[in-house]
């Protein structure tokens, strides 16, 4: 009997306190093989309202991965190589304004990497690759899942600069009005190199961020482990309806060339000077541009 290659058309990928979809039936894990090592943890493959689907937890099951060491093309080459076309990204992050009190769900449509230690790109080795990077979300598909949440009663913002931090610690109070002095909305440690590498990979690629707490700016609400607990639990529930209602809605939205066809021009070293080797190792990335 013929096995049936696995395959998903989106990908949900899991931030902390969310590490599983009960919204995906018909279920079985995968742990692939990629060029760049093991992804962060089993893919859950099957299928959402209908549309087939994977979830992947961004800092493992359990949350065992710090969000330096996540082997973000691991992740993007996994879920390309499954089929997926899109990604709805969900994210702790901390608040920077007033406006934004924790369980916001926030859609952010500008991004700034202030990280120092990430892989930031699948390039490199003799095969020379510049995408344009805005907008980092994909309007249209940040703009479909913004409805739901509105349907769905959650609180939501849509636009809003996030700010990607190192970490794993969180800010000083100084680092925190530094951040707040520059007219940015929320602090993260995750989706400046999963957005460029989402990019690189031709994903259109959302982000749900999901606020936990004010960051340590907002006297008497500095940020503390059992306060940010209690709101991780509630903005998982809240991602597992929201996953229901958007997932089915995106999957049937045309796809936006900016991010399907980011690759589209962007290689630029000279087809005689490209390292065959890399070229046959990023062959799942470049095969249509060559």
């Amino acid at each position: 009997m013929k096995k049936t290659k696995p395959y998903a058309k989106v990908g949900v990928i899991g931030g902390s306190g969310l590490y599983s979809s009960d919204a995906i039936t018909n279920t079985r894990e995968l742990r692939l093989k990629t060029p760049f090592g093991p992804h962060s943890g089993p893919i859950t493959l099957g299928e959402l309202e209908g549309v087939p689907c994977a979830f992947l937890p961004r800092h493992g099951r359990g949350h065992v991965v710090t969000p330096t060491e996540i082997n973000q093309r691991a992740n993007m080459w996994a879920l390309k190589s499954l089929g997926v076309e899109r990604v709805l990204a969900f994210s702790a992050v901390g608040s920077l304004k007033e406006e934004l009190p924790p369980r916001t769900f926030v859609f952010p449509d500008q991004l700034v990497d202030r990280t120092k230690d990430r892989v930031q790109t699948f390039f490199g080795n003799g095969l020379v690759a510049h995408i344009a990077l805005n907008p980092p979300f994909a309007p249209g598909q940040n703009a479909v899942v913004f409805r739901c949440a509105q349907e769905l009663g959650i609180k939501s913002v849509f636009g809003g600069t996030y700010c990607c931090m190192e970490g794993p610690a969180f800010s000083t109070k100084a680092e925190s009005e530094m951040h707040r002095s520059f007219g940015w909305s929320l602090i993260g440690m995750t989706a400046a190199t999963e957005a460029k590498l989402a990019r690189e990979a031709e994903l259109v690629y959302s982000q749900a961020a999901m606020v936990t707490d004010y960051d340590c700016w907002k006297e008497g609400e500095e940020v503390n482990t059992e306060m940010v607990v209690a709101n991780l639990h509630a903005n998982s529930a809240n991602a597992q309806k929201l996953m229901r209602l958007a997932v089915p809605r995106i999957a049937a939205a045309p796809l936006e060339p900016a991010f399907s066809e980011a690759l589209k021009g962007a290689l630029f070293t000279a087809p005689e000077a490209r390292n065959k080797a890399t070229l046959k190792k990023l062959d799942l990335l470049v095969r249509k541009y060559l």
